[in-house]
């Protein structure tokens, strides 16, 4: 069953020159509920192409103009990560290696499976949402981090490894109950209600290793 919900916030970009195949390619998607936009011709696709949102592209390597594999390069100077699947009627092993080392998501010779096509735009979009997802939230937790004062930051560092009010009031050379106050604060700026959570905002923040903290008496 297709998610429609998932499938409204995402765009399948189907670019062929040829017009049967354009066209046959985006009813299939269309099929399944996909949301498709089908260009035959390269520049015009990189010419509507946005950065905002999840999606895939389905593209022909071969095409008067721009090719497939000039295409690629354009999108990946631009800094857009879609996922690409090609699809080519002549793939000759030196055009597939580029594809592949240049970061292709799949390569399908034509006339391809239906089915095969189905499942690797799935899975290409999947992956997507998924590297969109990780972004936003890295980006939502460094905003979050940098919202803590300097002092604040001095503390949250070493709670999150797991030390104890005492020993980090040691560190900083100041009181117990003064770390205690920064503590709560620094918790409460954060929206921690329990130390793992303080420890999982360093670790994704990249600010500490998973693999060396101090184990919590």
């Amino acid at each position: 069953m297709t998610d429609t919900s998932a499938a409204d916030s995402t765009t399948v970009y189907v670019v062929d020159d040829d017009a049967g195949m354009l066209e046959s390619t985006q009813w299939l998607l269309e099929s399944v509920g996909l949301r498709v936009e089908a260009y035959s011709d390269g520049r015009k696709f990189l010419d509507a192409v946005s950065s905002k949102g999840a999606g895939c592209v389905v593209l022909d390597v071969r095409m008067p103009g721009l090719g497939g594999l000039n295409v690629q390069e354009e999108l990946q100077k631009r800094g857009l990560d879609l996922p690409i699947i090609f699809v080519s009627g002549h793939a000759d092993v030196p055009i597939v290696v580029r594809a592949f080392k240049s970061g292709a998501f799949d390569f399908i010779e034509k006339p391809f499976n239906e089915q095969l096509l189905l499942d690797s735009v799935q899975q290409a979009l999947q992956e997507h949402r998924q590297t969109s997802h990780r972004q936003q939230g890295d980006e939502s937790t460094e905003n979050l981090l940098e919202t803590l004062t300097r002092r604040e930051r001095d503390v949250f560092l070493p709670l999150a490894q797991g030390y104890t009010s005492r020993e980090i009031a040691e560190q900083l050379d100041v009181g117990v109950k003064t770390i205690d106050l920064y503590r709560a604060r620094v918790m409460k700026r954060l929206g921690a209600e329990r130390l793992p959570d303080v420890t999982g905002l360093a670790i994704a923040a990249g600010l500490i290793d998973p693999l060396d903290l101090r184990a919590r008496l």
